[in-house]
């Protein structure tokens, strides 16, 4: 796991604390799994408070065993329990609220350890998708269960007779069988927008704070607007200028919940150059002004919402 840091307290103000993948023992470069307990032991161990706020630059997948607990990623706090499924993905920003009595399955893995040849490397470098899904006891359960389960055996076994390979494959089974399950309702269906909305996602998540404009986007893609267009409707119900600037709305709460950044600095990060441009731009999207959420928000961090179907 990535290493807490005395500085993971967003009341020091500053960036949002980013942890690198850096596991206290790395059989396997790229890759760990562990139980959620062991992960929160070290965790206490580093008198790290358990409900920081950070991010990770690596995937995180966990399956919820037993006990019950809250998870909170970006404005969202899931309940979590036995068939709980997570799945936090590089640059999200999370914490541990209510770790309780919650145990299972977490695993590890940076965006280059699937297999290349495989559809999994298309999952992977996707950064959006849904993070919650409860599974219960379904049929679905059992099955990532065992391959966890596989996964689990594989890496438990002497460092000299582990396969980084086959932990490769067996990391894309599962990462394909989490595809398979249904998306949450109103949570659209990403690949309803085929390449195009794949390779207009990637070039967001690269320039979102320097241009909100769409004929950028297609322009640096070669599309046209209107095929950017029909790539989000089909994909999330949205058009392509609501996908961009929701973006950079995202990107805005992060920054005023999780620092204590200036607001003018903030809105010079994401490509405003005059602060009250960034304040209209905020509270349309928001409902309220910059500073207003950042009040609301210091003081209870994140919104109870929903957990994902």
């Amino acid at each position: 796991m990535a290493p807490d840091r005395d500085a993971d307290d967003p009341s020091r103000g500053g960036a949002i604390p980013r942890f690198d993948f850096n596991p206290p023992e790395e059989r396997i470069p790229g890759f760990e799994i562990v139980d959620l307990s062991t992960l929160h032991e070290r965790r206490r161990r580093r008198r790290s408070r358990p409900d920081a706020v950070h991010r990770v630059d690596f995937h995180t997948l966990t399956l919820i065993t037993e006990g019950s607990g809250e998870h909170a990623v970006d404005f969202v706090t899931y309940p979590i329990r036995p068939g709980t499924l997570l799945w936090v993905r590089p640059g999200q920003v999370q914490s541990f609220v209510r770790p309780g009595t919650a145990n299972g399955t977490h695993v590890l893995f940076t965006s280059a350890f699937p297999p290349h040849a495989s559809s999994a490397d298309r999952l992977v470098s996707d950064w959006y998708g849904a993070t919650c899904r409860q599974l219960g006891a379904s049929p679905e359960y059992a099955v990532l269960s065992t391959l966890l389960g596989q996964l689990r055996a594989e890496y438990g076994r002497p460092v000299q007779d582990v396969s980084s390979e086959i932990l490769q494959l067996l990391l894309a089974t599962v990462l394909l069988q989490v595809d398979r399950l249904p998306h949450p309702e109103g949570g659209g269906d990403p690949h309803a927008g085929g390449e195009v909305y794949a390779r207009f996602r990637a070039e967001l998540e690269r320039s979102y704070a320097a241009t909100r404009r769409a004929a950028d986007y297609a322009h640096r893609l070669g599309y046209t607007v209107k095929t950017l267009t029909r790539a989000c409707a089909a994909a999330t119900g949205q058009p392509v200028k609501h996908v961009i600037d929701g973006r950079v709305a995202l990107e805005a709460r992060r920054l005023l919940a999780h620092t204590d950044e200036p607001v003018a600095t903030i809105a010079r990060r994401l490509g405003f150059p005059e602060p009250t441009n960034f304040g209209k731009f905020f509270t349309r999207h928001t409902g309220m002004p910059p500073g207003t959420f950042r009040q609301v928000h210091q003081s209870r961090q994140v919104t109870p919402g929903e957990g994902a179907a």
